[in-house]
């Protein structure tokens, strides 16, 4: 991200006004240099105002309202930024944007028609309030900087790291990166286990302080060495200096834990005064050390006017390439409106195509209809019939489905099992063949169900009323229409019917690769169909890798469910997944057990899925979810790991831990950082801040 151009009007000091960054053939100055008076330095908390986002103005420490000139004039800012694809997630291009602040504090958005500084060719848009901190990265310095000692979170327990990047912007008393505290990190995790962030920074830096500072750091990584000590015997001003650009290095570090050109990431630093910092006859070194370390950054800096002669004029003359705008991925157009007499079908929540939806467009494409697909909520006009197929009785579904039919009255029919389990479509359209067409995603891959039904009548299943026993509905030639080998097998429960073996051996000879998308029931295997299932090419989803699915939602028969599963002599080539659901009737002790019991499994790892009632059906039990040991069954619980998947089991553990917030009033801290020690480390402390009962913690 670079600053552009910014507008400003009743502000305190520099009352109405614009600074533009110049542009030359596509390129800004590297650095921009100013005057160190006190409009200046209003105008770099200016743009950090801009580029903060209103969600985490309010944690500036400072009173916002004390840069309004008139307290009842509101403060408008204007601003244009260059995005760049690699740090902000989306493609390169140009964006405006703007706030007001009123006299009283309150912060608002700029509409697109109250910029009128901007270009109308600039898409204009609030900014991201994501507290992600790679969005608009940009670092803030005064020129009074103290670092903590030995008081440094280094864990994200701060839900406002955003704003503390240029806190000594605003207030001299904030404080940086502890310097000696990071330097441990990253000799810990650089020396010690060879990762590869860590040590490339910890080389960066003590080349560059080399280079620019005259300062011997080979003992720096000598793994025995007493950091400290060799801190200490540092000068003043080589520590100002260092410590500022490791506080950079730290921020890079938090904002792009996974980046491979950590010091090549554009972005925005603001210093003023860095003269003071550094002393007079030091500022080149400074200087030098900061553009060699951050070849991309843009900087924008006050400097007195007797310290200006001393910057280097090699380095006034870089500049930074803009990125290009792509033109060609611009978002697509809503659809709102379709051609008369066209059937519109509306697949409302499903994580699969939806195989009803498929059903009805081929039967109405055959009667010459033009079929539309949309989803969710879409609000589409000139429909002849709308369709819509809800999977899930979920909250989120039906505020879709209270829409839906808001919108399109009495000319919608929907169905689907989060709607009505009882509903079917006529026969003549249930035997139709999928037209594979509808969601062109699919590929070479075909779907369907050889059998419905389950002789079993758990209590959380909405099979046993829907489909019945179990019962043969088609064949495999009939759901691959000939030419299709990858098949996603839609069947409750294919093991539990009389012809099982047959369906089997008929997909393992005719060398067709099969997800079992419902997984496959342990308890119902034996000798013969464990042969015929591994000569089966069964796969995940995508059709990537060799993948079996079971499942196992409670700790009932766990025995035989280990020593069918040691009969298949697995690798962990095959991947064998077990669906465990959770939130149903089950302790966190009986979970505890049945995830150790998984993990006893060679190969075996988990994909974790919350319970959602059927519709009329039995509501979660979990007032016995904690007993007394609920600490101790925590600590059981995070020490079990999977040699895959555990993204999946921390959404477990953040609905546990919500829970023992809501029933203990306490957070599990152990347990907090277990849900973030791999991702999304910067939502930790917003996290811990929003969790039932702990805010006071942050008040």
């Amino acid at each position: 991200m670079y600053l552009l151009e910014l507008y400003y009007k009743n502000a305190q000091k520099n009352h109405t006004g614009k600074f533009i960054v110049p542009e030359k053939k596509g390129s800004i100055k590297k650095w921009t240099l100013l005057p160190s008076d006190s409009c200046r330095k209003e105008l770099l908390q200016l743009i950090a105002l801009c580029v903060t986002g209103s969600r985490f103005l309010p944690h500036i420490p400072c009173a916002l309202e004390k840069f309004c000139r008139d307290s009842k004039e509101k403060l408008k800012l204007e601003f244009i930024l260059a995005l760049h694809a690699e740090t902000e997630n989306s493609t390169s291009h140009q964006i405006g944007s703007g706030i007001q602040i009123f006299g009283n504090g309150e912060i608002t958005h700029l509409k697109s028609n109250e910029c009128h500084n901007l270009s109308t060719l600039i898409d204009i848009r609030k900014i991201k309030s994501s507290s992600r901190l790679n969005n608009y990265f940009f670092i803030g310095y005064g020129n009074d900087l103290t670092p903590h000692d030995n008081t440094d979170d280094f864990d994200f327990n701060n839900p406002f790291l955003r704003v503390n990047r240029f806190h000594s912007l605003f207030n001299k008393k904030s404080r940086i990166t502890d310097p000696t505290a990071f330097l441990k990190i990253l000799r810990h995790k650089g020396l010690k286990y060879k990762k590869f962030l860590p040590l490339h920074i910890l080389k960066t830096i003590c080349r560059l302080a080399d280079e620019h500072l005259t300062i011997d750091c080979k003992n720096w990584m000598v793994r025995n060495c007493d950091i400290e000590t060799e801190w200490s015997k540092l000068k003043k001003w080589q520590k100002n200096i260092l410590m500022t650009a490791m506080d950079v290095c730290r921020h890079l570090l938090d904002a792009f834990p996974s980046s491979r050109n950590l010091f090549e990431t554009p972005g925005l630093i603001l210093m003023h005064r860095p003269d003071i910092l550094s002393g007079r006859k030091k500022l080149r070194y400074f200087i030098g050390l900061m553009d060699s370390l951050l070849p991309m950054m843009q900087f924008i800096v006050t400097l007195s006017e007797k310290n200006r002669v001393l910057f280097p004029d090699k380095l006034i003359e870089k500049h930074l390439q803009l990125p290009e705008i792509n033109l060609t991925s611009q978002k697509k157009k809503k659809i709102n409106k379709i051609p008369p007499k066209s059937i519109l079908l509306i697949d409302v929540d499903g994580k699969l195509p939806n195989l009803a939806l498929m059903k009805l467009s081929r039967y109405y494409k055959e009667k010459g209809k033009k079929v539309i697909l949309a989803h969710r909520d879409s609000c589409i006009k000139g429909a002849d019939r709308v369709f819509a197929s809800s999977i899930f009785n979920s909250p989120g579904s039906a505020n879709h489905i209270m829409k839906l039919k808001k919108f399109y009255g009495k000319s919608l029919t929907l169905g689907g099992s989060g709607v009505n389990i009882r509903q079917r479509l006529s026969a003549e359209i249930e035997n139709m063949p999928a037209d594979y067409d509808l969601y062109p995603g699919l590929g070479d891959r075909a779907m369907g169900f050889i059998t419905r039904g389950c002789p079993f009548n758990c209590a959380f299943c909405l099979v046993p009323e829907k489909e019945g026993k179990p019962h043969q509905v088609s064949d495999l030639n009939a759901l691959l229409q000939g030419n299709r080998k990858k098949l996603i097998l839609l069947d409750d429960n294919i093991l539990s019917h009389e012809k099982a073996d047959d369906f089997l051996e008929e997909m393992a000879s005719g060398d067709v690769k099969v997800n079992f998308t419902q997984t496959l029931d342990l308890h119902l295997v034996n000798k013969e169909k464990i042969e015929i299932l591994k000569r089966i090419q069964c796969s995940n989803l995508k059709f990537t890798r060799r993948n079996f699915h079971f499942s196992l939602n409670d700790n009932k028969r766990l025995d035989e469910v280990g020593e069918n599963f040691r009969k298949f002599s697995f690798t962990y080539k095959d991947n064998p997944e077990f669906i465990c659901m959770y939130g149903f009737n089950t302790t966190l002790a009986q979970d505890v057990e049945r995830f150790r019991f998984l993990r006893s499994l060679k190969g075996a790892y988990v994909f974790v899925q919350q319970y959602q009632p059927v519709i009329n059906g039995p509501q979660p039990r979990l007032e016995d979810f904690f007993d007394n040991n609920a600490d101790k069954h925590i600590d059981e619980l995070i020490k079990i790991l999977f040699p895959q998947n555990m993204k999946s089991m921390e959404k477990y553990y953040d609905w546990v831990s919500k829970l023992y917030s809501l029933k203990f009033r306490k957070i599990h801290k152990g347990l907090v950082d277990t849900i973030f020690r791999y991702n999304h480390r910067h939502k930790k402390g917003e996290y811990i801040a929003t969790l039932s009962g702990t805010r006071k913690l942050f008040n």
